[in-house]
């Protein structure tokens, strides 16, 4: 199974479950890894066969821009569905960090996994 990367995506967006959490933004980083079969792309050297990292990212970030959640478990689920949906993605890993939201740790966060792996030959 090939992968594309996309790692330490930074978007802002309202999400906490405190009352001053929900008057701010909040910077989120994220890190993906979705499966694809690169053959096709690579063969032929055609972004329109493979999963545009670039895309993917800019829905990214009109997503975190256009909801807010309380939860980073909710974000995470939906943006998931979201991905899945719309870029046919047969499977992925999300990681989502929330630096500063502990005092003592660099981030908290969830890693999810969603889907099935697709095997290549």
């Amino acid at each position: 199974m090939d992968q594309v990367l996309i790692e330490a995506l930074e978007v802002d967006t309202v999400i906490g479950v405190y009352d001053w959490e929900r008057t701010i933004t909040q910077r989120l980083s994220l890190d993906l890894c979705l499966a694809t079969d690169i053959r096709a792309a690579a063969e032929r050297d055609d972004l329109s066969l493979t999963l545009d990292y670039d895309a993917i990212s800019q829905r990214i970030g009109r997503f975190a821009s256009e909801h807010d959640f309380a939860l980073v478990e909710t974000f995470a689920e939906r943006l998931t569905a979201m991905l899945r949906d719309e870029f046919a993605i047969a499977w992925l890993r999300l990681t989502i960090r929330k630096p500063g939201a502990v005092p003592n740790a660099r981030a908290v966060g969830v890693m999810i996994e969603r889907g099935v792996r697709p095997e290549t030959a």
